[in-house]
């Protein structure tokens, strides 16, 4: 291995395993300190089908939120459009799109935006806690930027650079997080994988802006003034996946693969995810997971909405059999307690 990829492996490596310390001493209790919390939530169809269980196996441009590592088996050119109907009735929407390009015989780049609309929202005030007075609307963008490598026949690395924006008419709070991940290929046909990551470690953010001022009187003086009031500052929801995947080959045509994943949060519960996934000719997929958590089972103490069952099927169609191109379409399900579950849709190109 060359000395430049050596030194980005072990690069990676530090940043995966460094935080693991502070991960690890994060628990449940620690549950709301944590903001940025949208860095949670997967806008992609094929790999929340089910539950993010794949984060050794995921390959291409949805590699972006399990395991950046795997955006390193793009072919050429990949595109994905996606929209998901976030706990479907409470009018929350996500919008993603992302570009993968292999720049050299072992790179690629990718380049991926999320974008999380709450629609319009009545402005109320003490005088007018009915409204009346117009609307405002939240927003939530992601823009991520990211680099993986094949350094061998087995080992699979990469690192993301994200920017984080959240915002309101008169608050804004921005910050940048840093993804790794390393994809682990072995077999006699390659069907045996394992996978860790990280996601979401970064400096804390703060909101600042209009909203958090107003017009007083300063004691001793006569005279109003503007007062800016400090908003507290607030960490990113860091994680660490954990995850294993074995293909099982049925034949030409036909093949199962079985994949589990260990998720360390440093805020919330720890969850332990399985998913199967069965592949009909490169053409149809079927997809399912459930993702579990302490207490998830007992509707009284669940501290989720969503409730662990995930489903999804992809459509592949060939464009180009010579270039290997092709057109999906890709869609999931999460079962959730309440709302009615979050759908996601997305159009995928392989060029």
């Amino acid at each position: 291995m060359k000395r430049v990829d050596k030194i980005l492996v072990l690069a990676i490596l530090l940043i995966a395993f460094f935080p693991a310390i502070r991960l690890t001493a994060g628990n449940e209790d620690r549950s709301g300190q944590a903001g940025a919390s949208e860095l949670l939530i997967n806008p992609w169809s094929r790999s929340s089908g089910w539950g993010n269980a794949n984060s050794a196996s995921v390959r291409g441009l949805e590699s972006l939120y399990t395991n950046v590592a795997g955006t390193a088996f793009t072919n050429k050119t990949e595109l994905i459009f996606a929209r998901t109907s976030w706990l479907k009735g409470s009018g929350v929407n996500i919008s993603a799109f992302g570009l993968s390009q292999k720049v050299s015989e072992t790179g690629v780049l990718c380049l991926s935006i999320m974008s999380m609309s709450f629609g319009d929202i009545p402005i109320t005030t003490v005088d007018l806690p009915e409204g009346g007075i117009g609307t405002f609307s939240p927003n939530l963008m992601n823009i991520g930027v990211s680099y993986a490598k094949a350094f061998s026949n087995s080992i699979y690395g990469g690192i993301a650079l994200k920017i984080i924006s959240e915002s309101i008419s008169d608050a804004t709070a921005q910050g940048v997080a840093i993804d790794a991940g390393i994809q682990y290929v072995t077999g006699e046909k390659e069907n045996i994988k394992f996978g860790i990551s990280m996601k979401n470690v970064g400096p804390r953010m703060k909101f600042t802006g209009d909203g958090l001022s107003f017009r007083g009187f300063i004691p001793g003086n006569a005279n109003q003034f503007t007062v800016e009031q400090r908003s507290a500052e607030f960490e990113l929801p860091s994680l660490i996946n954990i995850g294993a995947a074995y293909d099982f080959t049925i034949n030409s045509n036909n093949r199962l693969t079985a994949a589990g994943n260990f998720t360390s949060n440093s805020f919330t519960k720890d969850q332990y995810i399985l998913g199967l996934e069965y592949a009909f000719k490169k053409i149809l997929m079927l997809r399912a997971g459930y993702a579990y958590e302490k207490d998830i089972l007992k509707k009284a103490t669940r501290t989720s909405a969503l409730t662990g069952p995930s489903a999804g099927f992809t459509v592949d169609i060939p464009m180009n059999k010579e270039k290997g191109s092709t057109f999906g379409l890709d869609y999931s399900f999460r079962a959730s307690n309440p709302w009615q579950g979050t759908h996601c849709i997305g159009v995928r190109i392989n060029l």
